[in-house]
């Protein structure tokens, strides 16, 4: 990762304040699911100014309040995670914190799979901008497909890690 990227990500940590813990209620899967669909309920709460003005900031400001207390209110998951989405998560720290554990070809499509959201967050902006109602569309449709592949990486990731570590400690215990 470059040093720009690990900066950015530690300030998104930082200001999540993502301790142990909370990486762990990150990966229940109701989090990650209610994380997914807080974006369609984000995109009607800015829509909405269309309607309502100034009074869709008390929509918007409760969706962002709900993504940073949803990371906190679900019960953690502890290892070995068993589900698609907490070896997700499990992956994604491992990624963040763990980066040589990470295959390269796993880094690579990671960074493409990074550039994909801020594509589709640029049509998604565009559309919700403009009130265009096809743009909002593709670009969620982007921006989740993006994050649901992300999410598969990660939970490779985290297969892949677990077993490199399984096979280390047989081959530990056999000398």
């Amino acid at each position: 990762m470059r040093a720009t990227d690990e900066r950015v990500v530690e300030r998104f940590a930082k200001a999540f304040r993502m301790s142990d813990e909370i990486w762990r209620r990150h990966a229940n899967p109701w989090s990650v699911w209610t994380r997914f669909a807080a974006l369609p309920a984000l995109v009607v709460a800015v829509w909405s100014r269309d309607w309502i003005g100034w009074w869709s900031l008390v929509p918007v400001s409760l969706v962002v309040v709900w993504l940073w207390v949803n990371v906190r209110i679900f019960r953690p998951v502890e290892p070995p995670p068993r589900q698609w989405t907490a070896k997700g998560i499990y992956g994604e720290r491992i990624w963040l914190h763990e980066r040589p554990r990470v295959p390269a070809w796993h880094l690579r499509t990671l960074r493409l799979l990074a550039l994909l959201g801020p594509i589709g967050g640029g049509f998604l902006v565009w559309g919700v901008v403009s009130l265009d109602l096809w743009l909002t569309v593709l670009g969620c449709t982007v921006v989740v497909l993006a994050q649901l592949w992300r999410i598969d990486h990660f939970g490779w990731i985290y297969d892949l890690a677990t077993l490199a570590a399984d096979n280390t400690a047989e081959e530990r215990a056999v000398q």
